[in-house]
């Protein structure tokens, strides 16, 4: 009987153990699944003169609120923001920059039949201002887009001198002359990558984040001048370039910057504010990256609001 009792035990006691593992296996289940290691996050920084300062905005509140960017890859503009940051400059400090820099800290007249400007000048600023010189001594990773003018091929820089790419792709055609580098006779990235989200993936970002700055060139009276007629031009050729880049991206930001002047370098308080906003308003949609069952599709938002694009985002 004795023997009878213990095994009894045993079997109680396996029983009640097997019931507790059940219990614990379903309230596991029941809780948000989170991911072993978070996604890699790559930014896409678009151009737009002046108006790019609003990526100062979206790089501050990243960082707030401690949401690491494993990649960068910036487009004319962009491309001076996202190697600066890269370089191990914080947001607050490009804050800081931002309100003394003016047009003239890189640019100078010239005589030429390729520009009216010059932008050698960048190379003084950039050198003051980057923490490095090659792409190799980056805190992250970076792709500077620029293009082939003669051949209309996209050129992605990730490696070697870090100033001539820069250079090269904020060389806005009938604005600035081109930069020659190795022979290639490049102008800005705008017209390859309007916003570089295809780069990031090749980097290797899973998940991309992509700075749009939608804005017309002129304001509604027409053009001042040839630069805003050049301008305007580019302003729709980057509107029909959408659809080349936003399936590669998962959110899409757009700061409400359409009331600023390309040459609004003067209010870089409000630009940077405008990428603030809009990027606390992304917040939850970033947040949600770092869940397991989080959604796939593309999210777009512009000023306060959230817009889910009708075609859903490719898969990753």
């Amino acid at each position: 009987m004795t023997v009878k009792h213990k095994l009894t035990r045993i079997v109680r006691s396996v029983q009640a153990f097997g019931r507790e593992l059940k219990r614990q296996s379903q309230e596991l289940t029941s809780l948000p699944l989170t991911l072993t290691r978070p996604p890699r996050i790559g930014l896409a920084l678009g151009g737009g003169f002046a108006r790019g300062l609003a990526h100062i905005g979206v790089l501050k509140v990243l960082e707030e609120e401690g949401i690491a960017v494993d990649f960068i890859a910036g487009t004319s503009v962009g491309s001076v923001i996202g190697a600066a940051y890269a370089s191990g400059i914080s947001a607050k400090e490009l804050e800081e920059i931002a309100a003394l820099v003016r047009f003239k800290h890189f640019s100078r007249w010239t005589l030429s039949r390729f520009g009216l400007f010059s932008n050698d000048k960048m190379s003084a600023f950039l050198g003051k201002m980057l923490r490095c010189k090659t792409f190799e001594e980056l805190r992250i990773p970076l792709a500077v887009t620029a293009t082939d003018i003669i051949t209309g091929a996209p050129v992605v820089f990730t490696s070697g001198n870090l100033v001539d790419p820069v250079r090269a792709s904020c060389a806005y055609p009938g604005m600035f002359l081109p930069v020659n580098i190795n022979g290639q006779l490049l102008v800005d990235g705008l017209l390859a990558h309007a916003v570089p989200a295809a780069p990031l993936r090749e980097m290797g970002a899973e998940r991309v984040i992509a700075v749009y700055l939608s804005a017309n060139w002129v304001r509604e009276r027409g053009p001042r001048h040839v630069f805003d007629l050049i301008g305007q031009c580019f302003s729709i050729a980057q509107q029909r370039m959408c659809s080349t880049w936003k399936p590669l991206c998962d959110l899409i930001v757009e700061p409400p910057i359409g009331e600023f002047g390309y040459d609004d370098f003067a209010r870089a308080t409000d630009l940077i504010k405008a990428g603030e906003a809009v990027t606390r308003a992304a917040l939850p949609q970033i947040r949600q990256w770092f869940v397991v069952d989080a959604p796939a599709e593309t999210t777009v938002f512009s000023g306060a609001s959230a817009v889910k694009p009708a075609a859903p985002a490719l898969a990753k």
